[in-house]
């Protein structure tokens, strides 16, 4: 697997299209970060982690309907950087950035509070 985080986010995706509840897939900081800002912005139920070192995995439950579309943003062949000026509503505000920033993962309001930038990982609506 080349990209983790997108893999991720098309297992969200999946399992959203089809009407599941609830998605497992291998643990990394970064991803449990992501899921808990989401979790955090009201996107995602719950988030948990099961398991020891190499076998732990992130179990996380989906709320009904909530999640319209998950989109990566900053991929391997092309970084997507944005400072704290730059970064602009998704879907005319109904939607949210997740950036990494120097600060920790967050969202792009959240960023612009702190006048921070960072990379932007993925748009969810």
């Amino acid at each position: 697997m080349t990209d983790p985080i997108s893999d991720m986010i098309i297992r969200i995706k999946n399992t959203g299209a089809v009407g599941g509840d609830s998605v497992v897939f291998p643990y990394s900081k970064i991803k449990e970060e992501i899921c808990n800002t989401l979790q955090k912005e009201g996107y995602l139920k719950t988030v948990s982690t099961k398991g020891k070192d190499v076998r732990r995995s992130i179990k996380v439950e989906l709320i009904d309907n909530k999640i319209e579309g998950l989109r990566r943003v900053s991929k391997y062949s092309q970084r997507r950087y944005s400072g704290a000026k730059e970064l602009r509503p998704v879907k005319h505000g109904r939607g949210r950035l997740i950036l990494t920033t120097p600060l920790g993962v967050m969202t792009d309001l959240d960023a612009k509070k702190a006048n921070v930038g960072g990379e932007v990982i993925l748009e969810v609506w």
